[in-house]
């Protein structure tokens, strides 16, 4: 079952996991040092699955005044190639087209993601480019509901 919480609502135990496992991706497994913890979390929608107190999969949803933003898109080293990204972004998705309808989604999506994001409707919207010496590209998915 996937858990949709604001920041306000997580518990300890639910935030130290999500912390750990950002870490462990984001900063150990693709070597970048930088400030993974930050400010937006405060604002933003967080949506996991965890199964025996381990996180599975994770991103957070950054909600602007008239677009929404993915981030920090996750699923544990152990957990992958199980469908858990893509169970996660269509639960991320049925919600933006929910509660901010006609608001487009964008991503900062690693590179060699782009065609798995297009198999989500998102289009790009820049070239490659490194951030933290890994190649991402911009994209945005247009949600035509309103």
């Amino acid at each position: 079952m996937w858990t949709i919480k604001t920041f306000e609502e997580l518990t300890s135990n639910e935030l130290h996991r999500i912390y750990k496992e950002r870490t462990a991706v984001f900063v150990v497994e693709q070597e970048c040092a930088y400030q993974e913890v930050d400010d937006i979390d405060l604002t933003s929608i967080h949506f996991f699955k965890q199964t025996d107190d381990a996180l599975v999969a994770y991103a957070r949803l950054i909600v602007e005044p008239t677009s929404t933003r993915i981030g920090r898109v996750l699923v544990a080293k152990e957990q992958r190639k199980k469908g858990f990204g893509q169970e996660l972004l269509t639960v991320m998705l049925a919600y933006t087209d929910q509660h901010y309808p006609g608001f487009p989604v964008n991503a900062q999506a690693q590179a060699y993601l782009q065609h798995y994001y297009a198999s989500f409707g998102f289009q790009p919207i820049s070239e490659i480019y490194l951030e933290d010496n890994i190649p991402h590209i911009d994209m945005v998915k247009v949600n035509l509901t309103a």
